[in-house]
């Protein structure tokens, strides 16, 4: 599987020196927020493969314009071929925005999604525009990163994680992958193509096998 992950700012190869075909060897795109609709709109109209996409701090213009052709999932679980991606948008809050939070308010959003990340047995992948704490962040309040985010990574151990927000420039001590356990870190700064193998489906119980042996199992509990 391959895939373009778009954050920040936005390729001048991608949009204004785009040719035909460019967009035809990636199986999904993902942005990790902070581009322009009408950018994200155009990387839709020029691929058959989904556009997933969660909010940055400045991207508060979606309410009016979203990005057409496109999917959010900030907040939410989006299932691909097997892979399970969690996407959590917005970064510290430090001025009033509405995609902006204070850890606790992170916090909430990431409970938010424990009974569906629970019934899907974790994630593969999580999405954010911001990182997590201490994790590839910065010392000011604008990039620092969540606690809520690090939680994630100790619970459910995905294999990546990617955000954006913290762009290249800011620090050498940002640029390349961060391993924290088994989770690869990508800081994403404009473009980058992630490759990975196809996910192995997961194996469905027919509903009346597993009621069936859910009523043959005797109950301990007493």
């Amino acid at each position: 599987m391959k895939i373009l992950i778009v954050s920040d700012h936005e390729s001048k190869a991608l949009w204004d020196f785009y040719e035909p075909g460019k967009l035809d060897p990636y199986d999904l795109i993902i942005s990790c927020g902070d581009l322009a609709p009408q950018y994200l709109s155009f990387l839709a109209t020029f691929t058959k493969a989904p556009v997933l996409y969660v909010h940055g701090n400045h991207d508060d213009c979606y309410e009016q314009t979203p990005p057409e052709g496109c999917t959010c999932i900030d907040g939410r679980m989006y299932h691909f071929r097997g892979l399970r991606i969690v996407g959590l948008g917005g970064s510290m809050r430090y001025r009033p925005g509405i995609n902006q939070y204070t850890d606790r308010e992170m916090a909430s959003r990431a409970r938010a999604l424990r009974y569906r990340i629970w019934r899907n047995g974790g994630f593969d992948l999580l999405v954010t525009h911001s990182p997590a704490k201490g994790l590839g962040d910065c010392e000011d309040l604008t990039h620092t990163g969540f606690d809520a985010f690090v939680k994630l990574l100790d619970r459910y151990h995905p294999a990546y994680h990617i955000h954006g927000h913290v762009h290249a420039n800011y620090s050498y001590k940002k640029k390349g992958p961060i391993q924290y356990g088994p989770t690869t870190i990508l800081n994403v700064y404009e473009s980058f193509v992630l490759e990975i193998p196809d996910p192995p489906k997961p194996q469905k119980k027919h509903r009346r096998a597993r009621r069936k042996k859910e009523q043959e199992t005797p109950d301990v509990s007493q």
